[in-house]
C-alpha cells in the first residue's frame, strides 16, 4: 500500500549516512572547501545525486550569502522589462546566482509588499526596475540589502542605478517627425498623480523632452498630450480618444511600445492606415516593434544592455556595501521602421 503523505526532505545526515562519513564533511564538499579527499568528495556528491538532496536556501542565508537575486518587474505584460531580466540574468549566468522576480503590478503598495518580501527571505541584493515607491522607501531597503534601481532618475548615496537619456530620446522621436513634415504631433503619456516622484520617472522625462523638442522645433503651439497609461489598454484609450477629435494628429509619438500596440489596434478597428494616415512612433526598441507586420518606429534604449549593468553593479554592491554609488545613464538611438512616412500634406521642416 502506498502512502498519499508528503516525503520528507532529504537532509544532509541523510547524505552523510549514505556517504558513510560525518555532517561535517557534506557540508565541506557543499561548500567547496578544503579537508576532503578527491575520494570522499566524489562518494558525497554520489549520494547527493541518488537521494536528490537539495542544500536548504533558509539556512545559507542563516550563515551568509542566499545566492538569489530578487527582482521586481512593474508590469510582465510589457515585453521591455522582458529585454531587461534577459539582460540581467545573461550577465548573472555561471555565478551561482539565481534570479527570482515578482511584479508590483504599477501599485506603490503591492510593490512594496514584493520588495520586502525579498528581503524577508534573504536575497543577496534587489534590481528594481522602474519603482513607483517614494525614494524614501528606496532608501529604506538600500540600507538593508544592496540595490539597483533601474529607469529612474533619481540618485542616492544608498543605491545604484541604470537609466536611459530618455529625454534624449523623445528629442530623437520628435525630430525624425518633424524631418518627415509633420507638425500636428501628439505624445501619448503616462499620467503620473504623484508630483514629488513626477521629476525621477522615465515617462515624465520623455514628455518633458517632448515638450521641449516641439519648442525648439517652433512648434509650441501644437503641443497635444494625451495621458493614460503605459499599457496596452492605454494606448488603446489614447488613440480612442484621438479618435474622437474632428481632426486627428498627423502624427502620434506613444510614449512606449506598449502603448504603441494599443494604438496600432485601435486605429485599424478604426479603419485607419498606418502610416498613410498617420505615423506612429514607439519607445524602447522591443522584440515585437521588429517583427515585419507590425515594423515600429521605435528608440532603441538597449534594454538588455541595460539589465547587463544593472547586474554588474549588483554583484559589486554584495562583495563590497562600502563602494560609492554608480549611475549610469545610456545614450539612445531612434530605429526608423515602416510605421512613420511623411504626412499627406507635407510641410518642410521648421529650422
Amino acid at each position: 500500500m502506498t502512502s498519499d503523505a508528503p516525503a520528507r526532505r532529504v537532509t544532509i545526515v541523510d547524505v552523510a549516512r549514505h556517504a558513510q562519513v560525518s555532517t561535517t564533511t557534506v557540508s565541506k564538499v557543499l561548500r567547496n572547501a578544503t579537508g576532503a579527499s578527491a575520494a570522499v568528495r566524489a562518494r558525497v556528491q554520489h549520494s547527493i545525486a541518488e537521494l536528490g538532496y537539495r542544500p536548504y536556501v533558509g539556512a545559507r542565508g542563516m550563515r551568509g550569502r542566499t545566492f538569489t537575486i530578487g527582482v521586481m518587474l512593474p508590469d510582465i505584460r510589457n515585453p521591455f522589462f522582458a529585454d531587461v531580466l534577459a539582460g540581467l540574468t545573461e550577465h548573472l549566468h555561471g555565478t551561482g546566482y539565481q534570479v527570482l522576480h515578482g511584479t508590483g503590478r504599477n501599485g506603490e503598495d503591492i510593490e512594496a509588499r514584493v520588495t520586502e518580501a525579498m528581503v524577508d527571505r534573504g536575497m543577496d541584493g534587489l534590481v528594481l526596475v522602474a519603482p513607483i515607491s517614494s525614494g524614501a522607501h528606496l532608501e529604506r531597503i538600500a540600507r538593508v540589502v544592496p540595490t539597483v534601481v533601474v529607469g529612474r532618475h533619481g540618485r542616492s548615496t544608498l543605491y545604484d542605478t541604470v537609466a536611459d537619456d530618455d529625454h534624449a530620446g523623445a528629442h530623437l522621436v520628435v525630430a525624425h517627425l518633424v524631418g518627415l513634415g509633420h507638425r500636428h504631433i501628439a505624445l501619448i503619456d503616462h499620467r503620473e498623480t504623484d508630483p514629488v516622484r513626477l521629476a525621477e520617472m522615465p515617462n515624465a522625462v520623455r514628455a518633458d523632452g517632448y515638450r521641449d523638442a516641439m519648442r525648439r522645433h517652433g512648434l509650441a503651439d501644437e503641443i497635444d498630450v494625451v495621458s493614460t497609461t503605459y499599457t496596452h489598454d492605454g494606448g488603446y484609450l489614447g488613440a480612442s480618444q484621438l479618435l474622437a477629435r474632428p481632426a486627428l494628429p498627423t502624427a502620434v509619438f506613444a510614449g512606449a511600445d506598449i502603448v504603441a500596440m494599443g494604438m496600432l489596434q485601435a486605429l485599424a478597428e478604426a479603419g485607419l492606415s498606418v502610416p498613410a494616415d498617420v505615423s506612429v512612433a514607439g519607445y524602447d526598441n522591443t522584440t515585437i516593434a521588429a517583427f515585419g507586420p507590425v515594423s515600429l518606429t521605435s528608440v532603441d534604449q538597449a534594454g538588455q544592455q541595460i539589465g547587463g549593468h544593472a547586474a554588474r553593479l549588483l554583484l559589486d554592491r554584495i562583495a563590497d556595501r562600502g563602494t560609492p554609488a554608480s549611475h549610469i545613464k545610456l545614450t539612445p538611438t531612434l530605429v526608423a521602421r515602416r510605421t512613420t512616412a511623411p504626412p499627406r500634406v507635407s510641410h518642410p521642416p521648421i529650422r
